[in-house]
């Protein structure tokens, strides 16, 4: 849901569905799951939640945040997660995939600005107006990493712009998204969201 298949070339009539709901849902129990484990309310409907997303990009497909991730977390240097086992250096595909998240979307409003603003507009609880699109739903997803105490960009994940050509390296092969994308996801565009996601909030 929070991956927006509902802004996606293969978004379609069910996947809608299921995506916006999934959606619905995280802008209620998710900040809850996340700060208390044993809020069992929270994180049940987060696991049906994330189930409801599958549901939806099992069809559709999933967005270029996915196709920005695999070198994200291919190249890492030195990062070691909090909560895992920390003998071994791993960027988890969560946190891979939702780092670019903010520029992503920024990048592919215009594509379908109606779309991106009622997305914010459940993610966010407010009325977002549509040509307010390109900048609501970035704001929206970075107050959600920012709440919920994810790395601050991908230069807290140990990147810096000198590292830009290697992650568009990573990401150019990754056709069975970029191909579909909303945007011309070539070198430049790539190149820009990965500059733009260097700090997210």
């Amino acid at each position: 849901g929070i991956n927006a298949e509902y802004g996606y070339q293969g978004s379609n009539p069910l996947s809608d569905v299921w995506s916006k709901h999934a959606c619905y849902i995280t802008a209620k129990y998710f900040k809850r799951a996340v700060k208390d484990p044993e809020d069992y309310e929270a994180r049940q409907n987060m696991h049906l939640a994330s189930a409801m997303a599958g549901v939806g990009f099992g069809n559709a497909g999933v967005h270029l945040c996915h196709g920005l991730s695999y070198s994200v977390s291919g190249l890492n240097r030195e990062y070691r997660a909090d909560h895992y086992p920390q003998e071994k250096k791993l960027i988890p595909h969560g946190l891979s995939v939702c780092i670019t998240a903010p520029a992503v979307f920024a990048a592919t409003a215009d594509s379908s600005l109606e779309r991106h603003a009622e997305i914010a507009e459940l993610l966010g609880g407010k009325p977002v107006r549509k040509e307010d699109a390109g900048k609501a739903l970035p704001d929206v997803l970075r107050e959600y990493l920012h709440d919920l105490d994810v790395p601050d960009g991908l230069g807290a994940l140990g990147y810096s712009d000198e590292d830009i050509p290697a992650l568009v390296a990573g990401a150019l092969p990754q056709k069975r998204v970029l191909c579909i994308s909303p945007i011309d996801a070539t070198a430049e565009p790539i190149a820009e969201i990965y500059a733009n996601s260097m700090k997210n909030y």
